[in-house]
C-alpha cells in the first residue's frame, strides 16, 4: 500500500506537410483556352488515436524509476525493483467519472493490481480514489454481476474480504468493465468507471516479468 497520487501525460504525434511550389514555378503557363487541371483533393490519414497512458511516478516505487513494460488497451504493465525488491504492477485511469453534487474538485483516480514477489503478494487489487475519503466508510468495487465491499484508508480502496479478491480479480479479467463507488470526507459522492480492456493481457505480462 506504497502508493501515492500518479502523473498521466497524454503522448501526441505531430505531421509535417511539404510542398511542391518551387516545381509548380517551373512548368510553363497553359494556352488560354486551356482549362486548368482540377487539383486532386488529397486528405491525408488521420492518425490512429494513442491511448491515455498513466505513467507512475518514481515515488510510487521508493525513489526507483518504473519501466513500462507493456501497454495493453487501457492497462500499463510496470516494473521496478526498490531496494532489490521486485514490485510489478497493472495502472489504469477511469474512463469516467461523476460526482454527486455535481463539479467537485478531486485529484485523478488510478486502479492498481500489484504483484510483490518478496512479500508474496499476488495481484492485489487497490484504488487511488482522488480525495480524502470519509473516515470509516465503505466503498464498493462491481464488476462481474456482483459487488466487492472495499475498505478505506485515507485516499485509498482494498478490498475488505482478502478471501475474495481471487475471485474479484477473475471476475475483472472477463468483464468489460468495473464500477467503483466512494464517500469523500466532505460528503460528496464518486461513481468511477474504469474499462477492463487489455487488463487480462496486463496481468498475464507481470505474471512472467515478475517471478523474481
Amino acid at each position: 500500500m506504497v502508493f501515492r497520487r500518479l502523473l498521466a501525460p497524454l503522448m501526441m504525434a505531430s505531421v509535417l506537410l511539404c510542398g511542391a511550389e518551387s516545381f509548380a514555378q517551373a512548368q510553363n503557363t497553359p494556352p488560354p483556352n486551356t482549362p486548368p487541371k482540377a487539383a486532386k483533393n488529397v486528405a491525408a490519414k488521420p492518425a490512429a488515436a494513442k491511448p491515455d497512458v498513466a505513467k507512475p511516478p518514481p515515488s510510487m516505487t521508493g525513489g526507483t524509476e518504473p519501466t513500462l513494460i507493456g501497454q495493453f488497451g487501457t492497462w500499463g504493465a510496470y516494473a521496478a525493483t526498490p531496494n532489490g525488491k521486485r514490485v510489478c504492477f497493472a495502472l489504469a485511469k477511469p474512463t469516467a467519472s461523476k460526482t454527486n453534487p455535481p463539479n467537485r474538485p478531486r485529484d485523478p483516480a488510478y486502479a492498481f493490481v500489484s504483484t510483490r514477489p518478496s512479500e508474496k503478494v499476488v495481484n492485489e487489487v487497490s484504488i487511488m480514489i482522488g480525495y480524502a475519503l470519509k473516515p470509516g466508510s465503505e466503498s464498493t468495487l462491481e464488476v462481474g454481476g456482483a459487488a466487492y465491499s472495499m475498505y478505506t484508508q485515507g485516499d485509498g480502496l482494498w478490498i475488505k474480504n482478502a478471501a475474495e479478491e481471487d475471485q474479484m480479480v477473475q471476475a475483472m479479467r472477463r468483464s468489460a468493465d468495473a464500477v467503483v463507488k466512494g464517500v469523500s470526507a466532505k460528503g460528496t459522492e464518486t461513481t468511477d468507471t474504469f474499462s477492463m480492456k487489455g487488463l487480462s493481457q496486463a496481468l498475464d505480462r507481470i505474471a512472467q516479468d515478475c517471478k523474481r
